[in-house]
């Protein structure tokens, strides 16, 4: 009898079992999206600040060629 016990809890799935719950499903969620910010921000700060830079770099060039424009007149 404690055999066909066994086998039968073994072989029949019971929901119960299955179930995740609200807390681990809204971790899961906010470690992938976490996980994916964290990729965007790092690209943002490898690519972001050096384009700034030159940026920088070429208007304050302008602004000077424009001086020297203004000073040869």
């Amino acid at each position: 009898m404690n055999k066909l016990l066994f086998i039968f809890c073994i072989l029949i799935p019971f929901n119960l079992y299955a179930y995740i719950g609200p807390g681990l499903g809204g971790s899961v969620i906010a470690a992938i999206v976490g996980f994916f910010v964290a990729i965007f921000l790092a690209l943002w700060g490898v690519l972001y600040y050096p384009i700034k830079r030159s940026i920088k770099k070429r208007h304050k060039k302008k602004m000077t060629l424009k001086d020297c424009k203004d000073h040869k007149k």
